[in-house]
């Protein structure tokens, strides 16, 4: 069985309101490559429209969690990459959709120049820690 521990608010820092400071677990390290928002034939799905782009994101990331034996319980980070920082709220519509036991990840945002095709908005990637197999 997974332990996970999150911690959100260590002495002397301020506190995170979406998102844990500190999350450690024990388990295997599973690392997830940055999902945007492409379909199973590498479409863009929602070209203009963050929501749409941010669900696609999520349902990604979900697949390569239960491929890995995961699910959005045992991830303890996230970073996000996004081309406007002001995309965040559609980011955090679509991650409170899918991470719904109120236990948030460590999290990092990040507004990048571009990412590689024009039409995406935003990369988000991901570490889980799971239990041993």
């Amino acid at each position: 069985m997974t332990s996970l521990t999150h911690i959100a608010t260590p002495d002397g820092v301020a506190p995170g309101v979406n998102y844990s400071h500190v999350v450690w677990g024990t388990g295997r390290f599973v690392a997830l490559s940055g999902q945007c928002a492409l379909d199973e034939k590498g479409a863009v799905v929602g070209e203009g429209d963050p929501v749409a782009q941010a669900h696609q994101v999520f349902e990604n990331l979900r697949r390569c969690l239960e491929a890995a034996g995961a699910t959005f319980d045992d991830v303890i980070k996230m970073t996000v990459f996004v081309t406007d920082i002001a995309l965040l709220p559609a980011i955090r519509e679509a991650r409170d959709a899918h991470l719904t036991n109120g236990r948030l990840p460590a999290t990092s945002a990040v507004q990048v120049a571009a990412l590689f095709r024009p039409e995406l908005l935003m990369e988000i990637e991901a570490f889980a820690v799971v239990a041993d197999r």
